[in-house]
């Protein structure tokens, strides 16, 4: 029996938008691997988002722990491949990631230069400090057309 695909979006279901916090060297990690790893390798918000499903990733700093503050998107990508797996990097530790195909051409782009709905919260930073958290679809085109990515939100 074939196993069936999961590559392509569900088009029972309009995609979500997802933000990752996590710091540019990391992300530089993923795009370069074409994966996502959120939480310090937590799966949770990785079950959260489905093939289909956008991720713009938001670096409040350039490394982790104790990089220069930066407080830009970093990279903006669309949920493809298998579900939730694990990858061992060694030395014990074995995060869980999803597959993703990044925007090629993204540029960063700070935070403060983008009117969210999001960030019109005063408190904006309570849902950063989750590490992964849903916005709203219009959120993500304008970061999408800020970053000069192309993205089609509506599938």
């Amino acid at each position: 029996m074939a196993k069936p695909r999961k590559t392509k979006p569900s088009s029972s279901r309009r995609p979500r938008a997802w933000v990752g916090v996590v710091s540019r060297s990391h992300v530089r990690r993923g795009v370069a691997g074409g994966y996502a790893q959120l939480n310090h390798g937590k799966r949770a918000p990785l079950e959260r988002m489905n093939v289909g499903d956008w991720l713009v990733y938001y670096s409040p700093r350039t490394d982790f722990p104790e990089g220069e503050p930066l407080r830009a998107f970093t990279a903006i990508g669309r949920i493809m491949g298998k579900p939730v797996y694990t990858f061992d990097m060694g030395g014990g530790f074995v995060p869980y990631r999803r597959d993703v195909q990044y925007a090629k051409g993204a540029r960063e782009v700070p935070i403060a230069d983008v009117a969210l709905a999001f960030t019109s919260n005063p408190n904006w930073g309570s849902l950063a400090r989750r590490g992964h958290f849903e916005i709203e679809m219009a959120d993500l085109e304008r970061i999408a057309q800020a970053m000069g990515a192309r993205v089609n939100a509506k599938r």
